[in-house]
Order: C-alpha cells, then structure tokens, then sequence
C-alpha cells in the first residue's frame, strides 16, 4: 500500500460505575459491566501512518516510547494489520492535553483514538461496535471513549458482544466533572496490573455480585437526571473499587491525604444542599461530578482547599472521530 495517514481524536471518560478485573486479561473481558461519562475537552489526539519502516515507531507528547509501551501499542496495529490484509509498519504521534497515568483514563482516550486513527489509515471502515472492541483490546476503558455522551459497556459473554454503547446523548445531563488535582504524577501500579491482582481480594466476588444492581440504579438516575441518587450510587461503587483495590495482593493504595480532604469536604456540600459527588478511578485525583449551574462555585471551592493543584474541568464530550484538516 502507499504511504496512509489518519488522525483520531478521542475524549477521556469517567467511569460511575466502574471496571476493575479481567475475566480474560489477553481479550480484556472484565468481569462487570460498567457506565462512564466521556469529559469534553480532555482529549488524546493520534495520528497514524502506515509505511515502508522496518518498524512501528510510538511517539507520546513529543518523547519517544520503547518496551512496553510500544509493544501495547503493536498490538492493536497487529490486529489491524490483519483485519486490512497489510504488512506495513507505523508511526503512530499521539499527544494528551491532561496528566497521564494520573487516574483520568489517559490509556482510555489513547486506544480509542488508536483504533479509530489506525483502521482507518490501513483503509478500514469499522462501525462503533467494531471500534469498541477493537480499542478494548488496548485498554478495558477504551471501549468506553468510542461512543458518545453517556456510555454502558456490557460484559458479554464472549468477545464479540463485549462492546461499548450510548446510553444517552451529551445533551441528556448538563453534568460538569471537575478534576480536583492532587498529583500530576504517573502512578507506580498501572491499572493493567490492578485488574490482574484484582481477584486477591476478598472484597471483590461481593462487588462483582452486586453490580447489575448498581448499574440500573445509575443507568435510571441518568435517563431521570436524578442527582441524588446518582450521587449515592457513583460514590458507593467508587469505595467499593477502592476497597478491592486496598485489601488485594498486592494491597494498593491510590488515595493521598488530599485525596481524602476532597472526598470529605464534597461529602460536607452535599449535606448543605449542593448537588455534588465524587469518584476517583485508579490514581489519586479525584472527579467532582456536578450540574452546570454550580461548576463555577465549586471550581471555586475546590481550588480553595490544600492539596489540590489544578482543577481540570469537562462537560460531557461526544464521540472519538476523525480529526479534519488543522483540527487537533
């Protein structure tokens, strides 16, 4: 084939009910279903080139990525290598405009925007479904960053069904996710690891049991915009993960003081009348849910207590899609 190039664009998402632990660690199958929401704004722009090089090159934010990393990335391009019948190698300059391995789903946009830049420059045509477990097979969350606004990826039962779809438009919630950041740092345990330690637990067979409960509840509170019950569910399943993730084997321990004063000081402005939640995927930032009308106070708020760095701030963002000319 002649020298092909595509640029993907793809949101991060927050998961409110969330992910954690592999039925089939090589197909990425998890073991619970999960709802995110994706983050305007927050976004993983790659552009990938299939050409004559000897071998597929990875550049992230300007440095060059070997080993792992690159070895992640191959294989995603390998399963598009033979999907599209094609041999050649790529470079793939991918660029994040948020801390990655910080717990905002950096490995979420990043495959999405893979799978989308990467079938496309080998000349494929894949529906949404097809995308979605495509980038799965990167990163679980993946699945997730491919369809638009409010998302469920189902478990399923094998592969083929273990896909990602829209549960509701961005246009159903006015919700705004504020990032309270506590460290921009790149965590020592990469959630790769954490799903596979996730069995150690004795807390996890309880939270895997319960989770169609959980889901239903958060699937209702968003096509209801129930603030209150979303709240209640979102944090619950949130210190369910956490707990898992704490009693495992290798214990982990993601939170960080100022993780917890977040947590605590949101708990105290729900009690006083704010609508308002948190949930904090695998890292040490926490994501501060809340509607439009009071993102600027609690922008505020946040900013104001000890610890927090930044607060990054999303609305619900659409779909991954193909960036046009100049677009980034």
């Amino acid at each position: 084939m002649t020298v092909s190039t595509a640029t993907g664009v793809a949101c991060a998402n927050i998961a409110l009910i969330k992910y954690w632990g592999n039925r089939d660690n090589d197909l990425r199958l998890p073991v619970n279903g999960s709802i995110s929401m994706n983050l305007d704004g927050l976004v993983t722009t790659t552009t990938v080139t299939f050409n004559a090089s000897q071998r597929d090159t990875l550049t992230i934010n300007g440095g060059e990525i070997t080993g792992k990393g690159l070895e992640r990335v191959s294989r995603i391009l390998d399963l598009i290598r033979a999907t599209a019948n094609i041999n050649e190698k790529a470079d793939v300059i991918s660029e994040n405009n948020f801390p990655a391995g910080a717990g905002i789903a950096s490995s979420a946009s990043a495959f999405a925007a893979l799978a989308l830049a990467g079938s496309k420059a080998a000349g494929l045509d894949l529906s949404e479904r097809e995308l979605s477990r495509l980038a799965r097979r990167g990163s679980g969350s993946a699945s997730r960053s491919i369809p638009g606004g409010f998302v469920e990826w189902q478990a399923g039962a094998n592969a083929e069904d273990s896909f990602a779809f829209s549960i509701a438009s961005p246009a159903q919630w006015n919700l705004v996710d504020l990032v309270a950041i506590v460290s921009a740092a790149h965590k020592t345990t990469g959630s790769t690891e954490g799903h596979a330690v996730a069995p150690t637990s004795p807390l996890q067979a309880a939270r895997v049991n319960d989770t169609p409960r959980r889901l239903e509840i958060c699937r209702t509170a968003i096509l209801q915009k129930d603030f209150n019950a979303l709240a209640s569910i979102v944090e619950l399943d949130s210190d369910m993960m956490h707990a898992v993730m704490m009693t495992s084997t290798p214990a982990l321990h993601y939170w960080k003081p100022a993780s917890l004063a977040v947590m605590t000081a949101v708990r105290a402005w729900r009690t006083d009348g704010r609508p308002i939640c948190y949930t904090v995927d695998a890292g040490a930032n926490v994501h501060v849910i809340t509607v439009e009308s009071e993102a600027r106070a609690v922008e505020e708020n946040l900013r104001a207590l000890a610890g927090v760095n930044d607060v990054l701030i999303a609305r619900v963002g659409g779909a991954a899609r193909l960036a046009a000319n100049g677009d980034s």
